[in-house]
């Protein structure tokens, strides 16, 4: 029989919880019941991915502000996730993101289950952001393969797709353009459907937001 894990005790928002070693905090955390928001985080991925700091948090002893999906949780830490720093950097993070994501949720595929959303109704946050100037989007949308649809205007650049494809998938996806610009896309802007994408869905199901979505009926 394979030996179990050595657990480890800590604290977060004063509930002790137990978590085997080498556990990221956020998973610690999210096993617990303790809501830490995250829209990058994927539980197999080292290291992780750690885009979008949403899971920022405090650590006692520490004077920075860490992402709970890339630190591991060690023996008497003491974590808080929800202090006035956290709660100003975490909307800071969560308006940049918007600012460049449009508001179309009437007509998204991914209405009422869509990850931002659901951020947003927990942290008591807008989901159309006034602090930082628009840069809207102007992508065409992919809709060459016969079963995914990729709308590149919404992508909020998680990156989580970028790894499942990499890992359970072709490698078809990966990252274009540098800072606000960054996108996913395939290499060479080249039509889904003409690539190597097998349609298996991985990229649909980590997908966030109603970036990659499977086409109805198929």
């Amino acid at each position: 029989m394979p030996r179990e894990r050595n657990l480890i005790n800590l604290i977060i928002d004063n509930k002790p919880i137990s978590a085997p070693a080498g556990t990221k905090i956020l998973w610690a955390a999210l096993d617990s019941g303790i809501y830490i928001p995250h829209l990058c985080a994927i539980r197999e991925a080292e290291p992780a991915i750690a885009a979008c700091r949403l899971c920022l948090v405090e650590i006692e002893g520490r004077s920075e502000l860490v992402a709970a999906c890339a630190e591991p949780a060690i023996e008497g830490m003491v974590v808080h996730t929800d202090t006035p720093r956290v709660a100003r950097v975490r909307k800071t993070a969560f308006e940049l993101l918007m600012s460049n994501h449009p508001v179309v949720c009437a007509i998204c595929a991914r209405n009422l289950t869509c990850e931002l959303q659901d951020i947003a109704k927990r942290l008591g946050l807008k989901l159309k952001q006034k602090r930082f100037r628009t840069l809207p989007r102007n992508y065409a949308v992919d809709d060459s393969h016969p079963t995914i649809r990729y709308d590149a205007n919404l992508c909020v650049t998680c990156g989580k797709c970028v790894w499942v494809c990499e890992h359970k998938g072709k490698g078809v996806l990966s990252f274009a353009f540098r800072g606000m610009d960054t996108v996913v896309a395939t290499f060479g802007g080249t039509p889904l459907a003409e690539t190597a994408c097998s349609g298996c869905g991985e990229c649909v199901a980590v997908c966030p937001v109603g970036a990659l979505v499977k086409k109805v009926g198929k």
